[in-house]
């Protein structure tokens, strides 16, 4: 895990951004502002179908920023087709931004991707990227929402973590 400097109880990314989760209030709140299939993805570790994602297609520069919580997690000039049928990334902003957990579930070893902020799921995690990294962060186009380039993140917390 990459260091994380923690200040007067904010825990912060090396790259600036508030990583510190929501409480019980924020969190029903976030939770609030999710439609069905958000929430079964984001929620409940849920997939949506290869090749309906919104965010498949998307090539504009800007930043794919947490569908929950805004926190900035993939930039766009680290997306490539994957031919998956879900948005494909090399690594995400900041590696303290994604935390990678084992998933075991459905009969295979996988490695889960969940925002390091509020915990939702994301995607997986595969060794078969390009370079430079060599790997895929495979990721449901509802759990993100797209940025583009100089325009407001989201901040749903009201953390003011700034521009894509």
């Amino acid at each position: 895990m990459t260091d994380l400097a923690q200040t007067s109880e904010t825990l912060r990314s090396p790259s600036g951004y508030d990583l510190t989760p929501p409480n019980a209030e924020e969190r029903a709140r976030l939770e609030a502002d999710l439609n069905p299939e958000e929430k079964r993805v984001l929620l409940s570790h849920g997939t949506e179908a290869p090749f309906c994602g919104t965010l498949l297609g998307e090539k504009r520069a800007g930043v794919f920023c947490c569908r929950e919580c805004g926190l900035p997690l993939f930039k766009s000039g680290t997306k490539f087709e994957s031919g998956t049928g879900w948005p494909s990334f090399t690594q995400p902003v900041d590696e303290a931004h994604v935390h990678a957990i084992r998933d075991t579930s459905h009969g295979m070893i996988r490695i889960e991707t969940q925002c390091a902020r509020c915990g939702s799921h994301q995607g997986h995690v595969f060794p078969d990227g390009p370079p430079p990294t060599g790997n895929r962060y495979c990721i449901n186009s509802v759990a993100l929402s797209f940025v583009a380039e100089g325009e407001a993140l989201p901040d749903p917390l009201n953390r003011g973590d700034g521009i894509a």
